[in-house]
């Protein structure tokens, strides 16, 4: 499941970032908005989303190897992102548009943080070693008992 969040973020950021960087007039219009000004404002914004999307591939293809990066881009990033695309709606006054923005962040950031803490495959392993789920009760054979 994480690698299906993995490239599903990957996308999302990346396909975002390419339109910032590439297409801002017409990614403004379609939220009702004005274009940033300068627009080194939208270009940063779409390098960054683009470099966070290809940053995806690595959890994508190892996603226990790059559990880090999903704790980061997901419910950190993302859940923080939500929020302060809420906040901006109500207390500036930001397009409501903009909350499309808020809900698929703040989707993306509930289901990473679901599959981080309740992996569907069970204990995690890694490097050989068996890590144990820390929702689940230590058993006698695991400790040595």
């Amino acid at each position: 499941m994480l690698a299906r969040i993995a490239a599903i973020s990957g996308l999302y950021d990346g396909v975002v970032g390419a339109l910032l960087f590439c297409a801002p007039d017409r990614l403004a219009s379609l939220f009702g908005v004005p274009t940033a000004s300068p627009r080194i404002f939208s270009d940063l914004n779409g390098l960054f989303l683009m470099a966070v999307g290809i940053g995806y591939y690595f959890p994508w293809r190892d996603p226990e190897g790059y559990r880090g990066y999903m704790w980061v881009m997901g419910p950190l990033l993302k859940g923080a992102g939500a929020a302060l695309f809420v906040a901006d709606y109500y207390f500036r006054g930001s397009p409501s548009s903009f909350l499309l923005f808020a809900a698929s962040d703040a989707i993306i950031a509930a289901l990473t943080l679901y599959a981080l803490i309740w992996p569907s495959n069970g204990p995690r392993v890694r490097s050989g070693l068996k890590t144990r789920n820390p929702l689940e009760k230590e058993s006698k054979q695991e400790k040595g008992i």
